[in-house]
């Protein structure tokens, strides 16, 4: 059964907010992604009609969600793209990158701190990736953008990866999409820079003894 509510508490940045019903009952949590396909962007006070469900934690959600006099788009069917690193799974792109730097370190062409580096910063960011996700589902205190940013500077980004695959989380706001790719790129070549002039080296051996 469909319900009729208008939107309040919007957060336009975040993609989500609040329906309160117009028949009474407890108002719903109502995300972007739960929109029609082609939809504008929500302000508070639209009114739309939804289906309401309820998560694992007895919560109620919007879902189906059409402003009032939305017809039902039909679903258009994307050609599918081919080549490109967008057809390759975030997961598996972490992968591929990870074994490579092992593969680096195995061969003498990089040292093993950077491995381990890697290995112990994607962690990292891939847990405090699947905190934030915990904290916005629960409407809970988050991870600041910053700081997901600095760990995928550091080296964290493979497992910020898996985590955005995995959780489903940052994936689909542009602007943090842009700043990510960015730090990777400046993670490499710093890195790069870093072995190539022999610090990374040097560092290891202080460390490491290697």
């Amino acid at each position: 059964m469909r319900l009729v509510g208008r939107i309040s508490d919007w957060n336009d940045d975040k993609g989500y907010g609040f329906v309160a019903p117009h028949d009474g009952g407890a108002r719903a949590f109502v995300h972007i992604k739960a929109f029609q396909a082609g939809s504008r962007r929500p302000v508070a006070g639209d009114l739309i009609s939804y289906e309401a469900t309820q998560d694992q934690k007895g919560r109620t959600n919007a879902v189906n969600v059409r402003f009032a006099g939305q017809r039902i788009a039909e679903p258009k069917v994307r050609p599918a793209r081919s080549g490109g690193l967008r057809n390759i799974p975030r997961r598996t792109l972490a992968v591929m990158a990870l074994l490579g730097v092992a593969a680096a370190a195995a061969v003498g062409w990089v040292p093993v701190l950077v491995t381990v580096l890697y290995v112990v910063l994607s962690l990292a960011s891939f847990l405090v990736y699947w905190w934030d996700k915990d904290a916005a589902n629960a409407k809970a205190w988050r991870t600041s953008e910053g700081t997901l940013h600095l760990l995928d500077l550091l080296g964290g980004w493979p497992g910020a990866l898996v985590a955005q695959q995995q959780f489903r989380h940052k994936t689909a706001k542009a602007s943090f999409q842009t700043v990510f790719w960015i730090t990777v790129v400046l993670n490499i070549a710093g890195m790069g820079a870093a072995v190539a002039s022999g610090a990374a080296a040097e560092v290891s051996r202080m460390m490491l003894g290697l």
